[in-house]
């Protein structure tokens, strides 16, 4: 993973990633999402982004193989946070980009592939992740790598109701 030398209001986890060994540099590079967590703005939208071939990936496997693999994002997801949170010494580092792919793992589950469906449930679990509607933001309330993914895995919930309700109701 190429880290940025200088990247605004991340050159802490550069720093830290330069030092810390190989448990701490896998942790950092699941949780950045290979660096995508670096953006200097917006690092969610961006993670979220950088989530696609992932969705796009799972969507080709049955609904029971995508749900396992979601599973394991949302363990590996939990652990990444949990080692960056401490390695950053912040309580929900920006930097910290897996959850959003857990969240928006959940939010395409056994939802029809399409580029309608993935820009809907993409624009879907950004609003719901941003405004952070009850319980989303008491989840976020929650310490730890559990909390940082948690909030993501409501929001992503909510997208994933709202987007089929729209697949119910014909707008797709």
């Amino acid at each position: 993973m190429i880290m940025p030398k200088k990247a605004p209001g991340h050159s802490e986890a550069d720093a830290i990633f330069r030092q810390t060994g190989i448990y701490g540099k896998t942790a950092l590079i699941l949780g950045t999402w290979a660096g995508s967590g670096l953006m200097p703005f917006a690092s969610g939208t961006f993670g979220t982004i950088a989530a696609v071939p992932v969705v796009a990936l799972s969507s080709l496997f049955s609904a029971w193989i995508s749900a396992l693999f979601l599973l394991i994002m949302i363990l590996i997801a939990i652990w990444a946070s949990q080692v960056v949170h401490r390695l950053l010494a912040k309580v929900d580092p920006s930097e910290v980009v897996i959850d959003e792919v857990a969240g928006f793992l959940l939010t395409m589950l056994w939802i029809p592939f399409s580029l309608k469906t993935l820009v809907a449930g993409f624009l879907l679990f950004r609003i719901f992740d941003i405004w952070k509607p009850w319980p989303v933001r008491s989840a976020e309330k929650l310490k730890g790598g559990f909390g940082i993914v948690l909030d993501d895995l409501v929001a992503g919930l909510y997208a994933n109701l709202l987007l089929r309700l729209a697949l119910y109701f014909g707008f797709f």
